[in-house]
């Protein structure tokens, strides 16, 4: 082997193990959060060819000569536009891999160029000595890379599952309110003359999420939540103030009512969801909500983010079937561009082939216009309503829904909803809206339904939403909004029209774990002009993981 040859590997190991060793050094004493502790800067920086060229360096600095050779030797460290290096300020990860990666570089290139100026032995003699101090510290590195080798196999071979994520949401929201008068009457007539009580509404659930080929998702979603029960059955959202004074036009917390449970543990999504071919998303399953895929908006969809009251969630009068429920789902978005279509089609009672059984999945209003459609319960059960059951039974509906969405910063969705409940006829249709002026959100909401041969004949109500939502309030990541609707606008159901209105600001405890106070209010609950004004206050709490 050549002389020169040797001293060419001889540099090139030497090299390459010190570059290693300071660059182990450094991520072991920052470990990978870090980037969140010291500080970056934003300015380009300017290579130099002479240390005097920066002018905050003086000869006395301990890491003068250091500095001077890889500037004039090595040619691989740069400053600041101002001609400053800034060498007392803490660096982040990414400047350290730049500044690595540029001596790499220039090391390979002297290497590649064999020039006699090259490598002086002198050079060869301080790499080596490098190597020899940092020894120690190479080898504590070495033995912590052997451990998390060991404990990586230990938990690829006992891992939970190689295809499955396991996702995790609990929210907890305590509240409290009443109204003012002497009563509240609702749709039905029934009275309330008693202030109602505090309470600690919860909602806790675990997402199991599978992918057999990367593109699909099997989803499996175990919830349990507060409740009770009400004539045979989960009474849902009426374990808040709103929900209880309010129960049919869509005053509840939205998070206490999807689905309505009592404290028992229950599936309330299982589906599987594919791409058969490109742009083409299908998604089937028995337990399934048309609400998941349509009417989706930025500033008011997701009551455990933003908005609470559930009419301000959805197109109220657009989702007659709800959870529990089965059916499909289609959705295609040619070459991902601003046009969407999605078609949904869910029954109310797929597992029930009989003709007979509780009112499950439907909306509350349906139990105000289709009064005399319950029959007495058998043995003191639930109510039964008329009609056929099971996946093609007369409580079903499906939902067509184009989405036009050009930019973040817009998007415009137009809905159709039809098909019966309780043996009887509806069609309802609904339009979407969004804007976003910075840091600002504009939103809101319209829909028109017909139900035929209600109680009252055929009603035709509508329904609107508006509201304004701001990003990074006082904090990054916090968001604040209010809102105001009318749920349910038939002059055929009382003697007024209801209004709500809502205001939050959800705080951003930390990356898992938000805090929103929330205020709700109610005025002519019910469409009745003779109530009070209905007041509820919520503090809700999130945790994920």
């Amino acid at each position: 082997m050549s002389i020169n040859l040797f001293v060419e590997n001889k540099f090139r190991r030497l090299s390459l193990n010190s570059c290693l060793a300071f660059s182990l050094l450094f991520l072991s004493a920052y470990p990978a959060s870090a980037e969140e502790i010291v500080s970056s800067d934003p300015e380009p920086m300017n290579q130099v060819t002479n240390v005097n060229q920066l002018s905050d360096v003086q000869p006395t600095d301990w890491a003068f000569q250091a500095l001077q050779s890889l500037v004039e030797r090595y040619g691989c460290i740069a400053g600041y536009p101002n001609s400053t290096f800034r060498g007392s300020r803490a660096m982040t990860r990414y400047e350290f891999a730049a500044g690595l990666n540029a001596c790499l570089d220039r090391i390979n290139e002297l290497i590649a160029t064999a020039t006699a100026d090259a490598v002086k032995k002198d050079d060869l003699v301080n790499l080596q000595k490098l190597q020899e101090s940092f020894a120690t510290e190479l080898a504590t590195v070495r033995g912590r890379v052997d451990t998390l080798e060991v404990k990586t196999a230990e938990l690829e071979a006992n891992q939970f599952s190689t295809t499955t994520k396991l996702q995790g949401q609990v929210i907890i929201s305590a509240t409290a309110g009443g109204f003012s008068g002497d009563r509240i009457v609702d749709a039905t007539g029934r009275a309330i003359t008693r202030q109602p009580n505090a309470t600690v509404v919860y909602r806790a659930g675990v997402d199991l999420n599978t992918s057999f080929s990367g593109t699909d998702l099997l989803k499996v979603r175990l919830e349990q939540g507060s409740g009770f029960d009400e004539n045979g059955q989960p009474a849902g959202g009426k374990d808040n103030t709103a929900g209880l004074l309010e129960p049919f036009f869509g005053s509840a917390l939205d998070y206490s009512i999807n689905p309505p449970t009592n404290n028992i543990l229950e599936i309330s999504r299982l589906y599987y969801s594919f791409a058969p071919i490109k742009d083409l998303n299908v998604a089937v399953g028995p337990v399934i909500r048309a609400a998941d895929y349509l009417d989706f908006n930025r500033y008011a969809k997701l009551s455990f983010r933003d908005f609470s009251t559930q009419a301000f969630s959805n197109n109220y009068v657009l989702f007659l079937i709800n959870i529990p429920s089965g059916g499909a789902v289609v959705e295609w978005k040619p070459s991902g561009g601003t046009f969407a279509v999605r078609g949904v089609y869910t029954a109310a009672n797929v597992s029930n082939p009989g003709n007979t059984g509780a009112s499950v999945g439907t909306a509350r209003f349906l139990d105000i216009l289709y009064a005399n459609d319950f029959r007495p319960g058998i043995g003191g059960g639930p109510p039964s309503p008329r009609g056929s059951r099971g996946l093609f039974g007369d409580s079903y509906q499906g939902m067509v829904e184009v989405e036009y969405n050009p930019s973040r910063n817009f998007a415009m969705r137009l809905q159709y909803a039809g098909g019966e409940i309780f043996d009887r006829r509806f069609d309802a249709i609904g339009a979407n809206v969004e804007l976003t002026l910075g840091k600002l959100g504009i939103f809101g909401r319209y829909g028109f339904g017909s139900y035929t041969d209600t109680v009252f004949g055929d009603v035709k109500p509508n329904y609107w939403m508006a509201g304004a939502s701001v990003r990074d309030l006082f904090v990054q990541g916090a968001i604040a909004g209010v809102a105001v609707g009318q749920p349910f606008i038939a002059n055929e159901i009382g003697d007024s029209t209801q209004t709500n209105y809502e205001a939050f600001y959800n705080y951003p405890f930390s990356r898992n774990v938000q805090i929103t106070p929330v205020l709700q209010v109610i005025d002519h609950a019910g469409n009745q002009g003779s109530n009070g004004m209905i007041y509820s206050g919520s503090l809700r709490t999130v945790f994920s993981f």
